[in-house]
């Protein structure tokens, strides 16, 4: 009876005005979805969270995401904002987690309800995004973390990788790291705050962690960054090529594209006091 009580519908009682913005930061592991836009036909994050905020709320709703991500991308923080009612702004944290702990699935988990001010959206609010890949060399396969990171065997220069890494920060044209056809008749330009790499462990099992930090991505963006470093970590090409594959602004000129399985969307940005905690 404890999910019953969890999940009892809230009614919104002005069915003419929204009064603010509720805003959910989600985790996902992303190894069953075809990305978090909804398709036709496939099994999605928005059409999860949809459906499970549909029946706790009984209406339709609308959802922004902060940044989507492409099919088997995990998240730690992705934020999702809903225009809401004022009855739905006083549901408590409490029946929040556990409403959604019974209405999503397992490889999703709400971690945070905040509220913002009417029109505020995950989207066009956020001020940077952060994503991190990892990426595991050496003989022996990832175990633990094999669905999180890239098993990539060679042994990786990371210092060169970081030297070439530098040329990214700042504001570029970055469409020779981007999905051909996502670039057709669109803005390419994005601004890269900052990049790092580190040596880390998860589970027991040693990997490369890459992260980077930027106002918006285009589509693989981050992928195909990570594939192009590993070119220059392998010593296939030298730092200097990274740059000037940049330059090139041709898709042609980076290197492949790195699996999905090791992205992970982990933070984002929006300025201090937008989002309150829900009480």
């Amino acid at each position: 009876m404890e999910n019953e009580r969890a999940t009892a519908p809230v009614i919104a009682t002005d069915p003419l005005e929204l009064d603010g913005t509720l805003v959910f930061r989600l985790g996902y592991d992303g190894a069953a979805f075809s990305g978090f836009a909804e398709q036709p036909s496939q099994r999605t994050v928005a059409g999860e969270v949809r459906r499970a905020l549909e029946t706790f709320l009984r209406r339709p709703i609308d959802l922004t995401c902060a940044g989507r991500t492409d099919a088997g991308v995990h998240a730690i923080s992705q934020y999702v904002s809903v225009p809401a009612y004022e009855s739905e702004l006083e549901i408590t944290h409490r029946r929040w987690m556990r409403a959604m702990a019974a209405l999503l699935p397992n490889d999703i988990a709400l971690g945070e309800v905040y509220h913002a001010a009417p029109g505020f959206s995950a989207r066009f609010d956020a001020r940077a995004r952060a994503y991190t890949y990892r990426i595991v060399t050496g003989d022996a396969p990832p175990l633990l973390t094999r669905n999180v990171t890239w098993w990539h065997r060679l042994p990786l220069d990371v210092e060169a990788m970081e030297r070439a890494a530098a040329c990214l920060i700042g504001e570029h044209d970055f469409k020779s790291f981007c999905k051909v056809s996502s670039a057709i008749g669109k803005p390419t330009c994005r601004n890269v705050m900052s990049v790092g790499f580190e040596q880390a462990s998860a589970l027991g099992e040693d990997h490369i962690a890459f992260t980077i930090t930027g106002n918006a991505f285009l589509h693989s963006m981050v992928r195909t960054i990570v594939g192009s470093l590993v070119e220059v970590g392998c010593h296939r090409r030298d730092p200097q090529w990274l740059a000037d594959a940049l330059d090139a602004c041709d898709r042609q000129a980076a290197g492949p594209t790195a699996p999905a399985r090791g992205l992970c969307f982990m933070d984002v940005t929006y300025d201090e006091g937008v989002l309150t905690v829900c009480p």
